[in-house]
């Protein structure tokens, strides 16, 4: 099936890397014009000029997620250049644990709060207007599988993502009692290969084993995921093929939740 998202306007947060690059190109492929916001403008512009060379549509966006003034001015941009917004990923994160929480610093727990949380709140707060005045959308929020289970030496993170799942519920039932024609999913990713694995491999202090030797014994499925693992799952919940499904959640872990 071509053309899956053709025409729909969509907006990826943490669009220049990982599951957000992996978003774009795939509704970019299927017929979108995909706005690649990310707070690091020049990748996102980079991102964007190879989607355009490869004949797709997409426009860069400089975007800190935890900002209310971009936020707007990101939106009112959108609406001047296409008078509507069809799609909008909340993909933008960020993560770190390995330690004890009586070791983990308030600042380090308000930044995850401030991007994870709060990002997700202001995008969805500020697109909805220009969502329902389109007559409806879909919303995708990337949570996390911390955010179905406990996660040892990850417990801000998980607090995190935990909101995001239930905050999806509640603004789901919220556009559903106003008949909006805007759907809101959560997506709940497992090991996948990105660099926020990185990032808390790194905050840990330790030279883990990896994601390929963790996948094998924790993952049912015994591989790592990838990024576009997670993208199709996306395109799905953003498409029309998704129109009857609201406030619930896809989980893309390889069975790693199951047991």
């Amino acid at each position: 099936m071509a053309g899956r998202v053709e025409g729909k306007v969509a907006l990826v947060t943490g669009g220049a890397n990982g599951i957000g690059l992996a978003c774009a190109e795939l509704m970019a492929q299927e017929g979108a014009h995909v706005v690649i916001a990310d707070i690091d403008g020049d990748a996102a512009a980079m991102r964007a000029d190879r989607l355009r060379a490869a004949g797709k549509a997409a426009t860069p966006l400089g975007l800190d997620v935890t900002d209310p003034s971009a936020w707007l001015q990101a939106v009112a941009g959108i609406d001047r250049e296409f008078g509507r917004l069809d799609v909008l990923v909340n993909n933008a994160g960020l993560a770190t644990g390995g330690q004890s929480i009586a070791e983990f610093s308030l600042e380090s727990w308000r930044l995850q709060q401030a991007v994870n949380v709060e990002g997700v709140f202001l995008g969805i707060k500020h697109a909805l207007p220009l969502m329902r005045r389109g007559g409806g959308g879909s919303i995708v929020n990337m949570s996390s599988i911390a955010g179905l289970v406990g996660s040892a030496g990850m417990a801000c993170y998980a607090a995190t993502k935990g909101a995001v799942r239930l905050f999806t519920k509640s603004v789901a039932l919220e556009c559903a009692s106003r008949r909006d024609g805007v759907r809101v999913n959560s997506v709940h990713p497992g090991l996948i290969d990105t660099s926020l694995w990185d990032a808390i491999f790194a905050s840990a202090g330790t030279k883990l084993a990896g994601l390929e030797q963790a996948a094998l014994s924790a993952v049912p499925l015994g591989t790592v995921g990838t990024p576009l693992d997670v993208a199709w799952g996306v395109l799905y919940l953003a498409s029309d093929e998704a129109r009857y499904i609201t406030g619930s959640e896809l989980v893309i872990d390889g069975g790693l939740t199951a047991r």
